[in-house]
């Protein structure tokens, strides 16, 4: 039997029709791993995949990366994790802090959300208990909010003749208000003023920094938002621009140039992250890992800086520092 020349390029064309069809089904046949980012450029993707990896999934040979970046702009993560939730992905991983865990929760019940974050996920909202998260929910938390006095207290040792400090916050983040209110209390421990000065954008973090040294302030300590966390030379530039001793939560501040950090691997905390989303993707349920916390707090000081600013570090403080940059 012999086809048409039209009977022949219709069968070729359905058979390649479904070519397309067959490829689609295979990827979908990968778990995809949907990445909500509060921040512009994810710097956190690199440690994120090697927990994925620890537990056997490797980005474009097993599993897929979805990502969907705020550009530090709150008001778009609904939508983003909308958008996740549309294309089903298999689990969804919030990096940003608080605010992009919680809308990765309200627009799912179903699809697993994983959360490093420095902030308390009971009092947030996110889990109903550390040991027993419950629903779909799980992840890292590593306790940013809850070490302000003791940063308030280091920095209070490295320049003990500052009386007025400066706190820079993000206004638009969940659970500014009791940050606030603990440095506030550590303060009033220690006989210091602390004033609130707020950035909710790249541009207002310079208009900040312009408004602390008008105030008088003697130092400032920078909090932990995803938006602060993400401006790490642009923090580092205005502090020394400005010659004003700071204290960051973040490690990579101090090696780009800041004087001072303490706080929780938050590098390790987003690989501790993958590991779950891995595990996750092998079947255990988010209901039955328990949050885990950071365990280890590491102080890091920039001595070069230092001494820029006129500073000379106690022998105390070098005694305890975790990471020394000379």
């Amino acid at each position: 039997m012999s086809l048409r020349r039209r009977d022949f390029f219709t069968l070729l064309g359905g058979a390649a029709a479904a070519w397309p069809l067959a490829a689609r089904a295979q990827q979908q046949a990968m778990p995809v791993v949907g990445y909500l980012d509060a921040t512009g450029a994810p710097d956190g993707t690199g440690p994120f995949l090697k927990g994925l990896s620890e537990t056997g999934f490797i980005e474009g040979r097993n599993v897929a990366i979805e990502i969907r970046a705020a550009d530090n702009d709150y008001t778009r993560l609904p939508e983003l994790a909308a958008d996740l939730v549309r294309h089903r992905v298999d689990v969804i991983y919030a990096n940003g802090g608080t605010v992009a865990a919680l809308a990765a929760k309200s627009a799912t019940t179903s699809i697993p959300v994983v959360f490093a974050i420095g902030d308390d996920p009971v009092d947030s909202g996110l889990v109903a208990s550390l040991s027993r998260p419950g629903g779909n929910v799980t992840g890292i938390a590593f306790l940013s909010t809850e070490l302000g006095p003791k940063r308030l207290g280091l920095l209070n040792a490295l320049v003990p003749a500052a009386t007025r400090y400066a706190l820079l916050v993000n206004p638009a983040a969940p659970n500014t208000k009791s940050f606030v209110a603990g440095f506030m209390a550590a303060a009033d421990s220690i006989g210091r003023h602390i004033e609130v000065f707020n950035a909710s954008s790249i541009r207002e973090i310079d208009t900040a920094f312009e408004e602390i040294v008008r105030s008088g302030a003697d130092a400032v300590i920078v909090g932990s938002t995803s938006l602060l966390n993400s401006r790490k030379v642009q923090l580092a530039t205005l502090a020394s621009h400005y010659r004003l001793p700071a204290m960051y939560y973040d490690r990579r501040v101090v090696e780009v140039g800041g004087l001072m950090s303490y706080g929780a691997d938050i590098l390790d905390a987003v690989r501790q992250a993958g590991v779950y989303v891995g595990r996750i993707l092998k079947g255990v349920k988010p209901a039955n890992l328990p949050v885990m916390q950071a365990a280890k707090f590491e102080l890091a000081i920039n001595l070069e800086t230092a001494k820029t600013l006129g500073i000379t570090v106690p022998p105390s403080i070098l005694a305890i520092a975790d990471e020394i940059i000379e």
